[in-house]
């Protein structure tokens, strides 16, 4: 007789796909900010959401089976990582990013990725191309950009003890957006100054988070196109998830762009979630790739192929290190 299957795989996916949207409500109602100010009953929950025992229940039971809040004694709190990752005031909360993806249902909506899927076209905003509406729409950029900002502050605080910086001067952030990646480096390497270059919108941003880290003598940012005007000088270029947002032909693009810029010496670091080389894993960046069918025209690489395209544009000395949870950094230098 044979073993039954077990279907609980297909049941995670189902469950996820129901499930993980309670949590998005659940921050979006101030849940969160509520058991940080407090710990709180079933009860005082309703009270302060004004909500039902039923619907407070499915919340708060979702929460506590992803270990977003603890139970004790009848009192709901917050996990640590909820501390850390879902608090408006947090340095490195997801807020933003949470806020972008309520405020823009395309980004998870079957519809939208059907019809991405079918016509291998963005869905972004209702179809429009996500760079010329940022460029045109600035309220758009902005949100945009602070989303980025709120998933790049950790990791931008990592990558750059994992490399040696200590022979380099200027960075140029290249589509930078807030510059967190910059300002990661600049708290870490202090000879360092550093570039942001991006559209206009964007860099208004990001002058507002070079005053907040009080880097205004060691940081700038310069509007441009990254494909039409000419890089500033800089002894390293550095792209995080830059290349994720476009075709191959792009990214050799921006590769040799960025060789023929730079001086012999100069560095080339570039920060992405990268799949296997075999293209079989991790989930995160497969999922990954299936949100840029809806956002933009570009894909996750694996470390192979982007190194490829280094080589191919002369770079010497490749080498991908893994940084911190599910990114890495690909380097290299010009001869």
């Amino acid at each position: 007789m044979s073993a039954k299957s077990d279907s609980t795989l297909i049941w995670d996916i189902i469950s996820g796909a129901i499930g993980y949207r309670a949590v998005f409500v659940s921050y979006e109602l101030g849940l969160f900010e509520l058991l940080n100010q407090q710990p709180s009953t079933l009860k005082e929950v309703c009270q302060h959401l004004n909500i039902d025992e039923r619907p407070a229940e499915a919340l708060l039971s979702t929460c506590l089976s992803l270990q977003l809040v603890e139970l004790d004694d009848h009192l709901f709190h917050l996990s640590k990582t909820t501390g850390k990752y879902l608090l408006k005031e947090s340095e490195t909360s997801f807020g933003a990013l949470f806020d972008m993806i309520t405020q823009n249902p395309f980004s998870t909506s079957v519809d939208s990725l059907k019809k991405a899927v079918l016509t291998n076209k963005a869905q972004t905003y209702g179809g429009d191309d996500i760079f010329q509406s940022h460029q045109e729409q600035v309220e758009q950029a902005k949100a945009f950009t602070r989303g980025m900002h709120s998933i790049s502050v950790e990791p931008a605080s990592i990558w750059p003890q994992c490399i040696n910086l200590s022979s380099h001067r200027h960075l140029l952030d290249i589509g930078g957006g807030s510059g967190a990646h910059a300002i990661g480096a600049l708290s870490h390497w202090p000879e360092l100054t550093a570039t942001v270059f991006d559209l206009e919108p964007v860099c208004a941003v990001a002058h507002e988070y070079i005053a907040h880290n009080q880097l205004e003598k060691r940081m700038s940012s310069l509007s441009g196109d990254i494909w039409s005007s000419d890089f500033p000088l800089a002894d390293i270029h550095f792209y995080s998830q830059i290349f994720h947002d476009w075709p191959e032909d792009k990214c050799q693009f921006l590769a040799q762009k960025s060789f023929d810029s730079l001086t012999s010496g100069g560095k080339i670091i570039i920060h992405e979630i990268l799949y296997d080389d075999d293209k079989s894993g991790p989930f995160m960046a497969a999922a990954s790739s299936v949100a840029m069918l809806v956002w933009a025209e570009g894909k996750q690489y694996s470390g192979a192929e982007i190194i490829s395209m280094l080589t191919e544009s002369g770079f010497i000395n490749p080498k991908v290190t893994s940084t911190s949870g599910y990114w890495s950094i690909i380097s290299a230098e010009k001869p």
